[in-house]
């Protein structure tokens, strides 16, 4: 339950807050994707494609493809969220350009956070199912795969925090926002990443839940 409400909480700061500066316009007049380009561009990352996407907040860089996208309203937009978002994207390209590590760390856990994701419950719902001596086995494997998304949930706080801090410094370095603009941006990211800190604080709550299921069972 603490980590369920701290989750909703994150969600709707992060929402509350981007709503708040989506009214705020910027003074360079830049929209998301200029920001995004300028930034890139600056950083000797021309060949890293700036490209719209469907949805709502579903912005993102993708490091396989090497590109940048971002949803409409902060791909077209010109408001402080919408430079805000799309300077924290870049500076995902920035990382991976750096070989910045918990960058590459992190890329190395997905294939396997996304397996455990999708297989943890399953193998803790057929100890269920099985019971007696096998609940114990199924558990102890439902823990260890837990524990990869636990670990994928901690690498991704450095990543998003640096990415957040990177993109503070380049918008101000190369003169994209003001410096009375810095504050809007900043609380937009800071409000962000409380979902990156409130899905690492989920995740182990929930595996130590797992390790305690799992300790009650070994007394009984």
């Amino acid at each position: 339950m603490p980590g369920t409400i701290l989750g909703l909480y994150a969600e709707i700061k992060v929402s509350s807050t981007y709503r708040k500066y989506l009214q705020v316009g910027s003074a360079s007049g830049l929209t998301g994707a200029q920001t995004a380009r300028e930034i890139l561009d600056r950083a000797g990352l021309k060949n890293v494609p700036v490209a719209e996407i469907e949805g709502h907040l579903t912005d993102h860089f993708d490091p396989v493809k090497k590109a940048l996208f971002l949803s409409s309203d902060n791909f077209h937009g010109r408001s402080l969220s919408a430079i805000g978002v799309a300077a924290h994207e870049a500076g995902h390209a920035l990382q991976q350009k750096a070989a910045y590590a918990p960058f590459n760390w992190r890329m190395l856990l997905v294939p396997a956070f996304q397996f455990a994701s999708h297989a943890w419950a399953g193998i803790l719902l057929l100890g269920w199912i099985l019971g007696g001596a096998l609940f114990a086995k199924f558990i102890g494997i439902a823990i260890g795969v837990f524990a990869v998304i636990t670990l994928f949930q901690v690498v991704t706080l450095p990543v998003e925090f640096d990415a957040s801090r990177r993109a503070k410094e380049q918008l101000l370095r190369l003169g994209l926002i003001q410096n009375r603009e810095s504050a809007g941006v900043s609380k937009v990211l800071n409000a962000a990443a409380m979902t990156y800190v409130a899905a690492m604080i989920g995740a182990v709550l929930s595996l130590l839940h797992l390790i305690l299921i799992a300790r009650g069972n070994d007394r009984n």
